[in-house]
């Protein structure tokens, strides 16, 4: 048999007050019902924890150490039950955002910082991939919701809009086209062109761009990091096309970017989460604070915007 945390707690009162009429005045219960459960806990633990007499009760040494112990046992109760209120009030806990990284990067700073002003005890965890991870991982429930475009609605994910950022062309310093206030597509097929990966959703609108003005060209090189084509970019060895949103993940300051037009492309990006699933209170909270964010139209850069909230 376990000793129960009332049983802690009536020896904790007795050895604090080195008395059982105090003690039970302290617990509001009678002196011979506390006596009775103390003697259950010495029962419990084999062994006598107080010496009493008519008058005074001391702790033996086996009594010295149940109360140290039993102090831990208690505030650790009271610690996690604490926590556990916390939880579920959406003040403590985790809250896991699956985005990509041009996302995590520009528009979750801004919104994580007005988030922890809020509720410093909530962990942010931010899971960020390429399209096809971020959706996997928040149908399979690892991230609460996802911040990123979504090639296809299923019936498994709602979604709703959050961001758009149009494309952009990105030349190396002193290229011809950075004469240009703007980049048609068909120029840009005329170049040597560096593409991020298939997986990426970047590649398959830019793909569509090109099929739209019946410009097909294979890239000149393909990397899965935009950090990566930036360097390519920034060396002189192409030129690329990127949501604007991206533009700071690519050597800044060694590139240049125009707006691309003819026709003009934009990403949108949308809250993603499991359709008919109630998501922690923590991760509404946060939730709350990036629509406000979209609200208070807080800056996001040259090419992106936030979109029209949904009726």
């Amino acid at each position: 048999m376990d000793a129960s945390l009332r049983q802690l707690a009536a020896y904790v009162a007795v050895a604090k007050a080195a008395s059982f009429t105090a003690a039970a005045a302290e617990l509001h219960v009678s002196q011979s019902s506390l006596s009775r459960t103390v003697a259950d806990l010495e029962r419990v633990f084999g062994g006598q924890l107080l010496d009493r007499d008519t008058r005074n009760v001391a702790l033996t040494p086996a009594g010295v150490e149940a109360l140290r112990i039993a102090e831990q046992i208690i505030n650790t109760h009271r610690a996690g039950m604490r926590e556990l209120q916390q939880f579920m009030l959406g003040g403590a806990g985790t809250v896991s955002v699956a985005t990509m990284p041009s996302i995590a990067a520009v528009v979750l700073p801004q919104v994580i910082s007005i988030f922890k002003q809020r509720w410093p005890n909530v962990t942010v965890q931010i899971l960020d991939g390429l399209e096809r991870s971020v959706l996997k991982r928040v149908a399979s429930g690892e991230a609460d919701f996802a911040i990123c475009t979504l090639g296809a609605p299923t019936a498994q994910l709602e979604h709703r809009p959050l961001v758009r950022d149009r494309f952009v062309a990105v030349l190396p310093a002193q290229h011809p086209l950075t004469t240009h206030r703007q980049v048609t597509w068909r120029e840009l097929a005329e170049e040597s062109f560096l593409a991020v990966g298939t997986d990426s959703s970047a590649r398959r609108l830019a793909d569509a761009a090109f099929a739209q003005v019946d410009a097909h060209t294979a890239p000149a090189a393909v990397a899965s990091s935009v950090a990566t084509v930036g360097g390519l970019v920034a060396a002189g060895l192409g030129v690329s096309a990127i949501p604007a949103l991206v533009l700071p993940l690519m050597a800044p300051g060694s590139v240049e970017h125009r707006p691309l037009v003819d026709p003009i492309v934009e990403r949108h990006l949308d809250i993603v989460h499991r359709r008919q699933h109630r998501m922690p209170l923590a991760a509404q909270h946060f939730l709350e604070v990036l629509e406000e964010a979209r609200e208070l139209d807080l800056p996001l850069g040259e090419g992106a915007a936030w979109a029209p909230r949904p009726a």
